[in-house]
């Protein structure tokens, strides 16, 4: 496999004759370069008028290898042999270089280039390419990959330093202007008394000229002092200025810096919408370890989906709904945390996810979601520019305090599910650390359903903060200021943009369409008729699965009861058909309560789960109940809306102790106690 690396660009803020003159004091060795042992010239050409100077040197360099490596090479250094075209009219020099040593079994080529800057004639930029080939190596072709990776990142860091060593060393004796080739041709003419003519002049830059006016319109400022050059005659090339990166980006190494150059490139030569920005490829670069092309598939499909859903224009076409801003309490704090990073706070445990998604639905929540991840990004920029580093992910603080078991409803878990590999798939990177405060002992079950569908690099950024004080050492005082913590986690902090109280979203604002005319949901209505029970089979293959359900009464009461039977049953021809007959079978003998009967009232919502102690058909049962024993009550019926699911005991990773036949309700239904047998 061809390894390959692209430099951005560097930038001396100095004139390219000068940065020339420093250039060619490392030549025929450099002090600054142990591993540069010397050069000799095989060939050199120069124009009469001085304009070109092309050099061949060949170049020996020392290669930091293992011993039993080089001995088994029979070599104590390689062969480079280097070529520098330079053109002091138009102010280039091109070097190409290619490995003389292994030339059979490796194939190194090198390509480089010092350039005027675009946007100031007084400044060099300096561009470098490689591609790395190793056909066979005596069976150490991985060895020898890394050792050249290493050594090339260790010349690249170095070349800067040697090139500014040199331009101090000529500034000191005095050297700090040094004439263009045009300037000089003008000034020998007149020193022989040559009129200068005008016309010559500009008709040997005029190709120089003519092409700064062809690529005018395509330079493309990236900050303060960063620039790219887009050239038309070639494919159109993004490029990257190293200060620039130092300044926006942060710290990278020089494989890295090469990774994003190399997907700049191929996003500005592919994609024909509007060009990201580098923090949010440098994102998707991290999130898939700087693998290019994996990187550039995960860019790619991200961009189609912003481009369907609008997303580029979120932040000014949405509007939370006022049922989300009345019971979702989650907001960016004003504040900042230890590092700079922007906060955003939510109240898990105070929010009815129930209720919210029977409101707005889950594609309701995902796009308040996306527009919290949006503001998130555009507070990334603005603390950038505030504290005048690179800020890039932020801060969230995670309060679980009055989590239960109604926030264990399955349908919430696959929608939060489906947001997570929606947030995962296009905003990788953005979060730099989740705070969890308040965690109740239901917390590991949670954990467990969500974790597996989080990527590992985010996993790792998840604390627990355990304790109850969390302004001491060792609480959220560790990660923000104390101003910053909020009153209702014991700080002084009133204004930390969470603006209700969450609680219970009112039944009378669900939408219960969203169970009847979508056929995708996991809900499912049904009517319970006196004297039939509606029922509903389960069959369990493994012990230790978890049954788990949750329903709401939607019109009249019903008995909610759990049985496992003691002989196989057959599947009804329609689902709710009567299962257990009690003109056939009889309980306690043909089969076992094993959740007790929970007498269920309009409106109420509830939730449970059930460990299987055994395999066998398990039958959920909803049978009609009239507490009143109103006379004026026709109808005898009721409605309900359900979901149930079966889950294999290992998803549960040892947390069945909190999940043992447990119910919640987030409405006044009464309950006999509870029972596994």
């Amino acid at each position: 496999m061809v390894q390959k690396y692209q430099s951005p660009v560097r930038v001396y803020k100095y004139p390219f004759e000068l940065v020339m003159s420093a250039y060619e004091r490392r030549f025929p060795t450099c002090k600054m370069i142990p591993v540069f042992l010397g050069s000799d010239i095989i060939s050199e050409y120069k124009s009469e008028d001085g304009a070109i100077h092309v050099v061949e040197r060949r170049c020996r360099l020392n290669v930091d290898a293992p011993y039993i490596l080089k001995k088994i090479a029979g070599v104590d250094c390689v062969i480079f042999v280097q070529k520098n075209a330079l053109d002091r009219r138009n102010r280039t020099l091109l070097i190409e270089a290619r490995n003389e040593t292994f030339s059979s079994r490796v194939i190194v080529n090198e390509f480089c280039q010092y350039t005027v800057h675009p946007e100031n004639s007084g400044w060099t930029c300096f561009e470098q390419s490689a591609s790395l080939d190793i056909k066979h190596f005596f069976g150490f072709e991985s060895t020898v990959e890394k050792i050249a990776m290493k050594q090339y990142s260790t010349n690249i860091k170095k070349g800067k330093e040697v090139i500014e060593y040199y331009i101090n060393e000529l500034i000191s004796e005095g050297v700090k202007n040094i004439p263009t080739w045009l300037e000089q041709q003008e000034v020998m003419k007149l020193a022989l008394g040559i009129p200068v003519d005008e016309a010559d002049i500009a008709g040997s830059s005029k190709e120089t000229i003519e092409e700064e006016d062809q690529y005018e319109d395509a330079i493309m400022t990236l900050g303060a002092s960063a620039a790219a050059l887009r050239r038309s005659s070639i494919q159109e090339e993004e490029k990257l200025e190293d200060e620039y990166i130092h300044r926006c980006l942060g710290e990278l190494t020089p494989f890295q810096e090469s990774q994003l150059v190399q997907l700049k490139k191929w996003i500005a030569d592919t994609h024909k919408g509007k060009m990201p920005q580098d923090e949010h490829m440098l994102r998707f670069l991290r999130a898939r370890d700087f693998n290019v092309e994996k990187a550039r598939e995960m860019l790619c499909h991200s961009l189609a989906w912003r481009k369907k859903y609008g997303i580029d224009r979120l932040l000014i076409t949405y509007t939370p709904a006022t049922l989300i801003q009345q019971y979702f309490p989650g907001g960016w704090h004003s504040a900042f945390d230890h590092e700079g990073r922007p906060m955003f706070l939510l109240r898990l445990g105070a929010t009815d996810v129930k209720g919210v998604l029977k409101c707005v639905g889950t594609d309701g929540l995902l796009h308040h979601i996306l527009w919290i991840l949006e503001e998130g990004l555009r507070r990334c920029e603005e603390a950038t520019q505030r504290f005048g580093r690179p800020i890039s992910n932020c801060t969230c603080i995670l309060d679980l305090d009055g989590l239960s078991m109604r926030h264990l409803w399955r349908p919430g878990i696959r929608a939060l599910l489906d947001i997570i590999q929606t947030v995962e798939a296009n905003y990788p990177e953005t979060m730099g650390r989740l705070l969890i405060v308040r965690a109740p002992r239901v917390f590991p079950v949670l954990w467990t359903l969500v974790s597996p569908f989080i990527d590992e690099n985010t996993r790792r950024k998840f604390t627990i903060l355990a304790q109850s004080d969390l302004l001491t050492s060792g609480g959220l005082v560790d990660y923000i200021g104390r101003e910053s913590v909020p009153r209702w986690l014991g700080g002084p902090c009133t204004d930390c943009g969470i603006y209700c109280e969450g609680g219970l979203v009112p039944k009378e604002a669900f939408q219960f369409e969203f169970a009847a005319e979508n056929p995708d949901t996991v809900y499912k209505i049904a009517v319970v008729k006196e004297p039939s029970p509606y029922e509903l089979m389960v069959v369990v293959d493994e012990r230790s699965s978890v049954i788990t359900w949750d329903f709401d009464i939607l019109k009249g009461e019903v008995l909610f009861s759990v049985y496992r039977c003691r002989n196989p049953l057959s599947r009804p021809a329609v689902e709710g058909e009567t299962l257990l007959d009690s003109r056939t079978m009889q309980e306690g003998i043909d089969y076992v309560m094993v959740v007790q009967s929970i007498a269920c009232k309009d409106g109420d919502s509830i939730q449970g789960s059930h460990v299987c102690s055994q395999p066998g058909c398990y039958v959920l049962q909803w049978r009609f109940f009239d507490s009143t024993h109103s006379l004026l009550d026709f109808s005898h019926k009721a409605r309900i809306m359900y979901f149930c699911e079966l889950i294999r005991g290992e998803n549960f990773r040892g947390s069945m102790t909190s999940l043992q036949s447990s119910i919640s309700s987030t409405a006044g239904s009464s309950s006999a106690p509870n029972s596994a047998r």
